[in-house]
């Protein structure tokens, strides 16, 4: 990998300088579909800046990225010039003019919500796949992302509910699984036995904490893998994803204690300044009482001498 200048973080498409919440949910899902991407021919429409296409070369037979903005391809190709397997062009997602059946897989991460064009982006993708490709694509859910939070994100066209995705790729693809995707902090236990199913997941819900055993969760991103034949054999049940220094922990944590320690500084000086004002009253008080004498003293005077 070649050294090249950092793209500038604009809000419009992830850059590797991001961090902690926003690098976990994208590199996420470049992890999930590097499960499926051995050995394929690989198409990652709206690459951006490429991280995700390298990531997909170390197991695919060959990863073609592309992107809209001639700037982004050119920085692409400058930092990831030399990996074997991998290129970028400039192109329109949802214009792509490559022949049938050229790709085994097509992975497209955030574009829908980015184009009017959603459908003429999911034919496009549908037809370029061999006939028993697969389509691995996330969307935000409109209702958890925007309407719940009051969010507006002024790159996205177009947001989807759940149902206007189905909606949308059901036409072109006859198997689809649906995956949510939320970073969360979890409570985890898990065997060193790797031939053991660690699918296992619970979620209490309720005032009663009852048990649920699933992942009860609303979620913000919808991933679907989407095939015309069916789907990957190797599509896991759950799929989690950190790194070592759980650096969005570590932030969260070093901020709570942070809070935590203002707070007790914030109680420390509400105690002074109310031990202050104590006093500021009682020396008012006193000269309230002095200055009364005084004049006690100086009416009682006058009125002797008259």
């Amino acid at each position: 990998m070649s050294e090249a200048p950092a793209l500038a973080f604009t809000g419009e498409r992830f850059t590797t300088d991001c961090v902690r919440e926003i690098w976990y949910e994208h590199w996420h899902r470049y992890a999930f579909a590097s499960g499926i991407a051995g050995g394929k021919r690989v198409l990652d429409a709206a690459c951006g800046e490429g991280y995700g296409s390298a990531l997909l070369s170390r197991v695919a037979a060959e990863v073609v990225g592309v992107d809209i903005d001639a700037n982004t391809i050119a920085h692409a190709q400058a930092c990831y010039a030399g990996l074997p397997r991998l290129r970028f062009e400039q192109k329109d997602a949802a214009t792509l003019g490559y022949a049938p059946a050229s790709f085994d897989l097509v992975v497209s991460f955030e574009t829908l919500e980015h184009l009017k064009a959603q459908e003429e982006l999911v034919r496009g993708f549908s037809q370029v796949l061999t006939a028993g490709g697969a389509l691995v694509i996330s969307s935000p859910d409109k209702r958890t992302y925007s309407d719940a939070t009051g969010f507006r994100n002024e790159f996205h066209v177009r947001e989807l509910y759940r149902e206007e995705l189905l909606a949308l790729l059901q036409p072109h693809f006859q198997h689809i699984r649906l995956y949510h995707q939320k970073l969360l902090f979890q409570s985890a236990i898990w065997t060193e036995d790797a031939a053991v199913d660690r699918g296992e997941a619970w979620t209490v819900t309720g005032a009663d904490r009852d048990l649920v055993r699933s992942f009860d969760y609303e979620p913000i991103y919808y991933v679907a893998v989407c095939s015309n034949e069916s789907l990957p054999t190797l599509l896991p049940k759950m799929s989690l994803f950190g790194d070592r220094q759980e650096s969005v922990y570590a932030h969260y944590n070093h901020e709570i204690r942070k809070n935590m320690g203002a707070g007790a500084r914030i109680a420390e000086l509400e105690a002074e300044l109310e031990r202050l004002r104590d006093e500021l009253e009682s020396a008012r008080a006193g000269v309230h009482s002095r200055a009364s004498q005084g004049w006690f003293s100086w009416l009682t005077r006058n009125r002797t001498t008259k």
